[in-house]
């Protein structure tokens, strides 16, 4: 008989922890928030044509000496300022390109990159590009080949805020879902952070980021 009572205690504890461990709801926690962009790579593009390539080496030589009085005279250091070997195209010599239409025979392709993260004086300097038009630069501002980049660096710094923020959330969402259930949270089964997305706010402010994280966790029911 007391073995009987015995097994049957047995059985029922094991029924109910049983039954507790297929009591649990998973949940999602969502953290967001806007940051400045910490760094920016802007590059500088312009294209020169011409039929003499020693005149046209020296037009390369002197636009980017303005571009980079530009630079400097506003406040950009030099080891943030990198002139990148001039691209050149000889018309002639392309198999398929030819036009004999064309009147220059020389096509060159000249970068300044700025790589700063002095992302407000950057900002200001870009508005004032018509300054080196005056001078006879021309920035080719539409090619996608040269599209000014920002980014933010700085995720490791904000990064344990927002998981805790996120986790808040996410037993928040657990705790409204056991109250309408009428059970309680217990502990934590799983839990998985996620991925951290970096964006732009928008299309037109890319130094605005929006840094986002949803962690999803696995909680206990209990009565």
């Amino acid at each position: 008989m007391i073995g009987l009572i015995v097994l049957g205690c047995c059985i029922y504890a094991g029924i109910g922890r049983f039954a507790d461990r297929d009591r649990n709801v998973v949940v999602k926690g969502l953290s967001e928030r806007e940051v400045m962009a910490d760094k920016v790579i802007w590059p500088l593009a312009y294209r020169l044509a011409g039929n003499d390539l020693r005149s046209l080496y020296s037009e390369i030589e002197r636009s980017n000496a303005v571009i980079l009085e530009f630079l400097t005279s506003n406040g950009i250091p030099e080891d943030e300022i990198t002139v990148s070997p001039a691209s050149v195209t000889d018309i002639q010599a392309e198999r398929y390109g030819y036009n004999n239409e064309d009147p220059y025979r020389y096509k060159a392709v000249s970068v300044v990159t700025v790589a700063s993260g002095k992302i407000d004086l950057v900002r200001s300097l870009m508005t004032r590009q018509g300054e080196l038009l005056k001078k006879g630069v021309v920035i080719a501002g539409d090619d996608y080949q040269f599209q000014t980049v920002f980014s933010f660096n700085g995720l490791n710094d904000i990064k344990p805020e927002m998981v805790a923020e996120a986790t808040k959330n996410a037993r928040a969402t657990a705790q409204k879902f056991a109250e309408d259930s009428g059970s309680r949270i217990g502990k934590i089964r799983s839990a998985s952070q996620g991925q951290f997305s970096i964006t732009d706010r928008d299309q037109n402010t890319p130094h605005i980021k929006v840094v986002r994280v949803v962690t999803t966790i696995e909680y206990s029911l209990k009565d």
